[in-house]
């Protein structure tokens, strides 16, 4: 089959970082091409480049064997080439009919017809089999159903090739495997997929070609075929990884209870939870999205109060009622959403990491800069933050990147407890494991981690014990180096034996 979209010898540069080296690669007709590589490695910057978001430095891009300057996305879709893009760019209040025809709706004397767009919705909804209610409003739907109706919009401007970047990073297993089913039906009917994604079990099942990009060159592009899975992980990071996962951590038979929990709850979303986490240890909350796990660590934090129950730290009493008082009393949290509740993207990476430590590093309420960034400079030193200085902008640095900054947070006065909801979401295997790595060797200096995670395999890799939950109940825990996935899934949906096409995570 033929290339309906080639990039030859691309260079694109963002000041003086060099997001794409010389790439060449080419994309045939009717398949899924996938584009992985860990993050800033340049595989969302190549997407933006073909839907003409970026336009190059050098090189050229290619349709149907003509080279084409695509200097906007408008550019890119007169030549039959549409975007979903992570961060979706729909109408919130308008319904979904208004936004898949939206900038092209059907007029008849200039005044809208609204039965030929409800014909030509049908038509389309019909042939590319995408269910959706033409009538509801856009802010209505979950961000899997906002997905097809990007879809939708790129196909009624008579899309040929769709560019997804990380379509599945915030949708369940059971949403993501909807959407793969999805796309390969359209490559049925001669779309082209190019799938930008860092989750390589989809990438194996749903590709036809991958092409693995490092430090924003092509490493190599070829068949999916000839690929598994690790030979992507040692292709994107340069390295053989023998493990994904390093030794868990050592904990001490006398080592001291740090945190307590004694029948907390809060009512209408979990109850009666009792658990303890030792220093040195790695104990992680499983279960499946909305069994109360992100919730009780909320409590913990001090981001929401309990209606019952008690706490305790190292030994006392311990009910914060407020953020501010658990960072006082020797308590971090890496939150679920690093976006909304955990950076501020517009600022620099000094001031990230500083937040909760300005005390320290102030004198009659004047920060000392000095000691701030040179502090600040040993912490993300210690994570390996990479490609970015202290004064980058959150924004500009890569997902792991954000994430290590995170962590770097707690690095400057490491505290007793670290709560750690989903540690390594929208984060690639690379960095993944330089997290894995980093949170072994704080728990190894004496500091208890509390993590939640919806990826089972991570679960079972990284917890020295497993505490499961169900509907806002402990129903059951697990020893981290025995357990198997069966157990864990057994216990997550109650059932005697669990299946093991639920394995691969409990995000549902």
């Amino acid at each position: 089959m033929s290339s309906i979209i080639e990039c030859r010898g691309l260079t694109k540069r963002f000041g003086g970082t060099v997001a794409l080296d010389s790439v060449t690669a080419a994309v045939t007709a009717g398949t899924v091409h996938a584009l992985v590589g860990e993050n800033g490695a340049g595989k969302s910057t190549l997407g933006k480049v073909l839907a003409g978001v970026h336009q190059p430095d050098d090189g050229g891009v290619f349709v149907d064997g003509q080279q084409v300057q695509l200097r906007s996305p408008r550019d890119a879709l007169s030549m039959g080439i549409a975007m979903v893009a992570q961060e979706l760019s729909l109408v919130p209040a308008r319904s979904v009919m208004d936004n898949v025809f939206l900038g092209q709706e059907p007029t008849r004397r200039g005044v809208l017809d609204t039965g030929r767009a409800r014909r030509r919705f049908t038509e389309l909804a019909t042939r590319y089999e995408i269910d959706l209610d033409p009538t509801v409003r856009v802010d209505s739907l979950s961000v899997a159903q906002q997905q097809r109706v990007e879809i939708l919009r790129g196909l009624a401007r008579d899309a040929r090739v769709l560019i997804m970047d990380e379509p599945t990073a915030r949708l369940s297993r059971t949403e993501s495997d909807a959407l793969l089913t999805s796309l390969k039906a359209l490559t049925e009917q001669g779309v082209t997929v190019v799938y930008v994604s860092h989750f390589l079990d989809e990438v194996l099942e749903l590709s036809d070609n991958v092409t693995v990009m490092r430090n924003g060159q092509v490493i190599r592009s070829g068949p999916t075929a000839d690929e598994d899975r690790t030979s992507l992980v040692e292709g994107i990071t340069g390295s053989r990884m023998d493990a994904a996962y390093p030794a868990r951590a050592t904990v001490a038979d006398d080592a001291t209870v740090v945190l307590r929990l004694n029948n907390l709850s809060r009512s209408g979303e979990f109850e009666d939870v009792s658990l303890e986490v030792k220093a040195g240890e790695i104990v992680t909350l499983a279960g499946l999205v909305g069994s109360g796990r992100t919730e009780v660590a909320r409590v913990v934090f001090g981001a929401n109060e309990s209606s019952s129950g008690t706490m305790e730290l190292a030994g006392r009493p311990y009910k914060p009622s407020a953020p501010h008082q658990a960072i006082a009393a020797d308590v971090g949290m890496i939150p679920e959403s690093r976006r909304t509740e955990g950076l501020l993207m517009q600022r620099p990476v000094s001031d990230n990491v500083s937040l909760p430590h300005l005390r320290r590093f102030s004198k009659t309420g004047v920060v000392d800069g000095t000691r701030e960034r040179r502090e600040v400079s040993t912490a993300t030193d210690n994570v390996q933050l990479t490609g970015a200085t202290i004064a980058t902008p959150m924004f500009g640095l890569s997902g792991g990147n954000q994430q290590k900054s995170l962590f770097a947070r707690w690095m400057i006065d490491p505290p007793k407890l670290l709560l750690a909801d989903e540690p390594t979401r929208g984060v690639d295997v690379g960095s993944k494991r330089a997290i894995y790595d980093l949170m072994v060797e704080m728990a190894e200096q004496g500091m208890a981690i509390l993590a939640i995670s919806s990826e089972i395999d991570e679960v079972l890799g990284i917890s020295n014990r497993i505490i499961v939950m169900r509907e806002g109940r402990v129903v059951g825990e697990l020893d981290g180096a025995s357990a198997t996935d069966s157990e864990l899934m057994a216990l997550a949906f109650g059932l005697d034996e669990a299946t093991q096409g639920d394995r691969e995570s409990l995000n549902e």
